[in-house]
């Protein structure tokens, strides 16, 4: 299948990646998986625990299931303007996330592009309503440049009053 995916080589050293075993260490990781933030599905909730490991009074836990989530990334299709793209976004109690998706010619969603990140301390605090909002917003500025001129596009949402 045509499409975008993440280079191999970057996929292959970040999954051999040895075991981390300080802050250092997780700063330098975190710095470098970065890169594979387009290509993973809710990358900042993967991230999540990772981050709370840089906090002070974290205590260190390091799983290969920390590492290993972030390089399963999928092959992402090529954006298509003359085809309509829709949006989907969801929020959870520390992320939020979108992704910009089109069908394929056989009518499958593929994936064009991911994004996420982590609320911020006040953002957590808002109610469910409000955080699924604030996903739409981050999602429609994301991807303001593939939607501009693209025709209509519909924004997929959980919640039930959206």
């Amino acid at each position: 299948m045509n499409g975008v995916r993440p280079d191999p080589e970057k996929v292959r050293v970040i999954s051999e990646w040895p075991t981390l075993s300080n802050v250092k260490e997780l700063r330098q990781f975190l710095e470098l998986v970065t890169y594979l933030c387009k290509y993973v599905e809710n990358y900042a909730g993967k991230i999540h625990p990772l981050s709370q490991l840089l906090k002070k009074e974290a205590e260190w836990k390091w799983t290969a299931e920390c590492q290993q989530g972030l390089t399963e990334a999928p092959i992402l299709s090529v954006g298509d303007q003359d085809h309509p793209f829709h949006v989907v976004c969801d929020a959870s109690d520390f992320a939020i996330g979108c992704a910009l998706m089109q069908h394929d010619h056989e009518g499958r969603d593929r994936v064009v592009y991911y994004q996420s990140r982590q609320l911020k301390p006040a953002e957590r605090n808002y109610p469910v309503h409000d955080k699924e909002l604030l996903a739409m917003k981050y999602a429609l500025a994301k991807f303001r440049v593939y939607l501009l001129g693209s025709g209509p596009f519909v924004v997929y949402t959980d919640h039930a009053s959206l």
